[in-house]
C-alpha cells in the first residue's frame, strides 16, 4: 500500500485546492422578455431557445 513519505504542507495543500472555489453563474438578459437568464439555457417561461419555441409557454 502506498504511504506518503512525509506530511503534506499546509501552503501546498492550499495550493491544490487553489482550483477548487466554485464560480459564478453567467447570466445575461434575455433579448425578448428583459428578464435574466443563463447563457445556452432554455426560457422556462416563454419556452424559446435560440429563437425558437422548444417547449410550451407556461401560464
Amino acid at each position: 500500500m502506498a504511504v506518503p513519505k512525509k506530511k503534506t504542507s499546509k501552503m501546498k495543500r492550499d495550493q491544490r485546492r487553489s482550483h477548487h472555489a466554485l464560480s459564478a453563474a453567467n447570466w445575461v438578459e434575455d433579448s425578448h422578455s428583459g428578464e435574466p437568464k443563463r447563457r445556452h439555457h432554455i426560457d422556462l417561461k416563454t419556452g424559446m431557445y435560440k429563437g425558437r419555441q422548444v417547449i410550451e409557454q407556461r401560464d
